[in-house]
């Protein structure tokens, strides 16, 4: 992928999460519908989840028609380009629902299947309208904050490290990641739970978090906002070389990052099961 191709990428994913991130806040002052709830019926979905989602799969297939699709809103579709668009629409939903300014739109392109173990991310941006922010970054080009070059905060001792994490919507796994936090909590500064995974990731990119930790994340949840932090310097995986996907992904400096890691692994080992996810 040369610079110009990947350039022309990240032009793409940051007009479209502007115009979709346009849609959602729209829709957010108009007021907010729920059409479904997936996996409990505290995980809603809303009817300007499955718009905005919308507009960014035609926005896209009209600039790029050969590329895949993944959604999560929406039904997979394969390309013949060897690239796919990685999208959540609205980042945060029960946020969103609330009416609390933590929710983004995310967009993601990455180079193979939309699998965080095999695929390259090639660029990424994450728009959170309430607050006109916009992240986004490319491959090798850094990541940025409107504009303003993004780098993670390196030498922050684990005690004083705020660390970010989220939870599931099952209630016996939210309470075994409970337990987790009861064991690291008073290891750390503080935890914040954002409700965001995008919006975490891209706090560690502008020093706002210094590690996220998250078990349970879809893909969508973590393509774009993984770039971010790693183009700011984070380190961006799991335990020991896994990759970070649905199993557990941490983001931080690396120093940090290799800190806190075993500290997390004996957590886990501890109190969650293998299917909390």
């Amino acid at each position: 992928m040369t610079t110009v191709a990947s350039t022309e990428l990240l032009a793409l994913a940051q007009q479209t999460a502007i115009a979709a991130g346009e849609l959602a806040h729209r829709r957010r002052a108009e007021g907010v519908q729920i059409a479904a709830s997936k996996s409990s019926p505290e995980d809603v979905v809303t009817l300007a989840d499955r718009e905005t989602e919308a507009l960014i799969r035609g926005l896209i297939a009209d600039a790029r028609p050969n590329d895949g699709f993944h959604g999560e809103e929406s039904s997979a579709t394969a390309g013949t380009s060897g690239l796919t668009w990685v999208v959540d629409p609205i980042d945060g939903t029960v946020n969103y629902l609330y009416g609390i300014p933590l929710y983004a739109v995310s967009i993601a392109v990455v180079e193979g299947d939309a699998d965080p173990a095999t695929w390259t991310a090639l660029a990424g941006a994450v728009k959170n309208p309430a607050i006109d922010e916009l992240f986004s970054a490319r491959a090798g080009g850094g990541a940025e904050l409107n504009g303003r070059s993004l780098a993670v905060q390196s030498g922050v001792p684990l005690s004083l490290a705020l660390f970010g994490t989220g939870f599931s919507y099952d209630s016996v796994r939210r309470s075994r990641q409970a337990q987790v936090l009861h064991g690291l909590i008073h290891q750390v500064r503080d935890i914040r739970r954002m409700g965001a995974a995008s919006l975490d990731l891209c706090a560690v990119a502008a020093g706002r978090l210094d590690l996220y930790y998250e078990r349970g994340l879809n893909p969508w949840d973590h393509a774009a906002g993984a770039l971010v932090a790693t183009e700011a310097g984070a380190k961006v995986g799991a335990f020991g070389d896994d990759r970070e996907g649905i199993s557990l992904l941490i983001a931080a400096a690396p120093d940090l990052y290799a800190a806190a890691e075993p500290i997390l692994l004996n957590l886990f080992n501890e109190f969650m099961a293998e299917d909390d996810i």
